[in-house]
């Protein structure tokens, strides 16, 4: 399978999975850009690879979880007016916050735990396979999934707890 090929049956998955870990559809374009330009010079030696996608998977994740992907972008949203007092019609509309609370709280978990997480339960992969796309040990895995899960469970049941208490 040639690289286009590739890159035409497995970018929306790629797509999903970065916006999954990143939380921001604007972040995973750039990640999954950034690793399929790396790919593409690499892809004779990735191309001959048993299992390209999880390769590129794991690419994915590494850009992800990498120090220059830490680095925070601040950017000033432009109203409807510029500086000069001329209009701005094609201003980007800012991205809508998710409003589901499993989604907020899972965007709030370490990056480690969050593809812990990911990995798990959207991609369906075992500890092992998740330890080796993260170059880390089974035990580091289920260490990271167990916290993560305990995290959400507190969140999840607190505002409960609360409202009981106010009753």
């Amino acid at each position: 399978m040639g690289f286009e090929e590739f890159a035409a049956a497995r970018l929306a998955s790629l797509l999903r999975y970065a916006v999954l870990l990143s939380g921001d559809r604007e972040e995973a374009r750039d990640i999954v850009q950034e690793v399929l330009a790396r790919a593409l010079v690499k892809w004779g030696r990735i191309g001959s690879v048993q299992d390209p996608y999880g390769y590129v998977r794991r690419m994915v994740t590494n850009e992800f979880l990498s120090l220059r992907r830490r680095r925070r972008v601040w950017t000033v949203p432009l109203g409807p007016e510029t500086v000069d007092g001329a209009s701005a019609p094609h201003a980007p509309d800012p991205p809508p916050e998710p409003d589901d609370e499993l989604w907020r709280l899972l965007m709030q978990l370490p990056r480690q735990q969050r593809a812990v997480i990911v990995l798990r339960y959207y991609e369906s992969l075992s500890d092992l396979e998740i330890a080796e796309v993260l170059g880390c040990r089974s035990g580091t895995v289920r260490s990271n999934a167990s916290r993560a899960l305990a995290t959400l469970r507190v969140e999840l049941d607190e505002p409960a707890t609360s409202e009981r208490i106010l009753s």
